[in-house]
């Protein structure tokens, strides 16, 4: 594997409320390789949005960072507060929302916008910073690039705002970009395109992704490691593809088992029993537990990380043994670059 850019170290976020403190992210350690693309996979409260957040120090009140450390080229974010960090975010390190209007306004012209953000970290011309907004946009596979700068975001389709929105990460040549589920919204093909830009950008560029999806679909072929997050914690992680073929926590393999295309149409789709618990009130030992056919007496502790030979982990008492089986096909759309 590639030298990490990024290393998040037992990354702690929690919020204060009236039911107590919530352990949105709870201990979560993980590292990202130049031109590596890792899946952040969970159900919707599982804290792999607000881990994306606090990597880039977008937590407010009454959310704070707890504890941790994240290393961006060795140099720890969390210390970092105001201007020293406005510095840093969009430079060196980038985030990607799923709605790219929260990136774009909507009464200024894209060239405008994007020229505001080269020129908020690099003193160049207009001309210069037009220039390269517009190679910017074609990097990202905008065509006519030099007539989309004069264009307003509503002018534009969802799928070319989403594009614009990575062009405008791309801008500065960050090492690393947080994609908080980008492709959500948009229709099957355009998210192929998208995906297949953002494979060939981290291969080409070298530029490092953290990729926030609940689409297993999405990371059995773009990415290269996944974490699979439940309850503010890690419970698996490892090669993208080893962790499709054969997952070692139960979780892992229940929302694997839930993937439509894996069972015939019309079939009644197997799901992982129960709702994901309040942050506020956990039950003891394994979060999972309750929602677990392999739980067991040691279920009501702390599980510990259990790391195997091939260099995967699973937070879980009692792993699945692994298994050989080829890799799920849970897509026909393969985002590998022909590199």
């Amino acid at each position: 594997m590639s030298e990490a850019v990024l290393r998040v170290k037992d990354l702690q976020t929690q919020f204060q409320t009236r039911a107590g403190v919530l352990k949105a992210v709870d201990g979560v350690s993980f590292e990202v390789g130049r031109g590596r693309i890792l899946g952040l996979v969970g159900e919707s409260g599982s804290g792999k949005s607000v881990t994306g957040y606090s990597i880039l120090g977008l937590i407010e009140p009454p959310g704070r960072i707890a504890g941790g450390e994240v290393l961006l080229n060795g140099k720890d974010l969390t210390g970092l507060k105001g201007e020293a960090m406005r510095k840093v975010r969009g430079a060196q390190i980038a985030m990607v929302f799923q709605d790219p209007m929260m990136t774009l306004n909507p009464v200024l012209k894209i060239g405008t916008q994007m020229i505001a953000a080269v020129r908020a970290h690099d003193k160049v011309s207009r001309k210069v910073a037009r220039a390269r907004a517009r190679d910017a946009l074609a990097k990202v596979g905008i065509p006519s690039p030099e007539e989309r700068l004069d264009a307003y975001p509503h002018q534009l389709s969802g799928g070319m705002r989403q594009r614009v929105a990575i062009a405008i990460a791309l801008l500065h040549s960050p090492a690393v970009i947080i994609a908080d589920e980008p492709t959500t919204a948009l229709d099957v093909s355009i998210q192929g395109q998208i995906l297949a830009e953002v494979r060939r950008l981290a291969d080409d560029t070298g530029t490092a992704f953290v990729w926030v999806t609940h689409d297993l679909a999405v990371v059995s072929s773009l990415a290269d490691d996944i974490c699979v997050m439940y309850a503010g914690r890690v419970v698996e992680s490892g090669p993208a593809a080893d962790v499709i073929a054969s997952p070692r926590h139960p979780y892992t393999a229940g929302l694997l088992a839930s993937v439509p295309a894996e069972h015939e149409p019309g079939a009644k789709l197997p799901q992982v029993p129960g709702s994901t618990p309040s942050l506020a009130n956990l039950p003891p030992g394994c979060a999972f537990a309750p929602r677990c056919a392999k739980a067991g007496p040691a279920c009501t502790t702390t599980p510990p990380v259990q790391t195997f030979e091939d260099g995967r982990t699973a937070l879980c008492h009692y792993p699945i043994e692994p298994v050989s089986c080829q890799p799920l096909s849970l897509t026909s759309t393969t985002y590998r670059s022909a590199s």
